[in-house]
């Protein structure tokens, strides 16, 4: 516990670095070096599964442009009063504002008209794939820490956060800590990216499971995670039934993944007998 104290006295700045006209930020970092690092893993994964890895290189830069998009419209339309009134900041995404949900729907599309291009299984790229999502999802995270956005409920645990009051929701100015909704993430993220990695070790040494289950592990295990987190952030998102827009999502995706999950071992058990 005394290990996350820095969490609850540092404020953090959102620039790393700036020289002269040129800035960086911690968040365009933390999502460049979580990019960088999962197409390293794919192209290990996929020569582990024999998938041509020129395939992928070539797949990677279409689909890191695609997801980004599809993340930023995906956030756009959820705070569309707001992007109405303040066109520009659309394109600065330098500030954050990227939804994991429009990304993966973003890239499963990508994903698909490439698949179907150069006559490839798209359930088992997405499974190469999704244990370098959970990576990359557990570094950029930080990024959303250090840009101090998506953090949750008040709290008084030891490891609550401090926010900039010109970042918080007028209902919470004079409030100081609040729930680190960033570390739940990147934590339940990095746990989800080692089961992953694990049943990648037991197909590759026993071949018991299927490759393409873990497209829908990891949409089950990562929906799972974030309708939980949903539960204490407080930004702004439209809610539908007294749950959060993510939530719904979120539901809808475990159902679906729970589906195939059942089809895939109801078809392993047929080939077994």
């Amino acid at each position: 516990m005394s290990s996350l104290n820095f969490l609850h006295y540092f404020t953090p700045n959102p620039v790393l670095l700036s020289l002269g006209p040129f800035t960086i930020y911690w968040y365009g970092v933390f999502i460049v070096i979580g990019m960088m690092l999962g197409i390293v893993l794919t192209l290990k994964l996929a020569k582990l599964y024999k998938i041509d890895e020129n395939k992928i290189i070539d797949l990677s830069f279409w689909l890191i442009i695609f997801s980004i998009i599809g993340a930023r419209i995906y956030h756009v339309l959820l705070e569309l009063p707001y992007y109405l009134d303040n066109p520009l900041q659309i394109f600065m995404l330098w500030n954050g504002g990227i939804a994991i949900h429009g990304a993966i729907f973003a890239g499963l599309l990508t994903i698909w008209f490439y698949s179907k291009k150069h006559s490839l299984s798209l359930l088992k790229i997405t499974s190469i794939i999704v244990p370098s999502l959970a990576l990359a999802q557990t570094i950029g995270r930080w990024g959303n820490y250090f840009n101090q956005e998506l953090f949750g409920r008040p709290t008084n645990l030891p490891w609550g956060i401090p926010i900039n009051p010109f970042r918080l929701p007028p209902d919470y100015l004079g409030v100081t800590y609040f729930h680190p909704t960033f570390l739940y993430e990147s934590i339940g993220n990095l746990l989800i990216f080692l089961i992953l990695i694990y049943l990648n070790y037991l197909i590759l040494k026993f071949k018991k499971i299927k490759l393409e289950v873990l497209t829908f592990v990891y949409l089950l295990l990562y929906s799972l995670l974030r309708f939980t987190t949903e539960f204490i952030r407080i930004d702004k998102t439209p809610e539908m039934f007294g749950l959060r827009l993510p939530q719904i999502v979120s539901i809808l995706i475990v159902i679906i993944s729970l589906y195939f999950l059942y089809k895939f071992r109801q078809k392993n058990t047929l080939e077994k007998n």
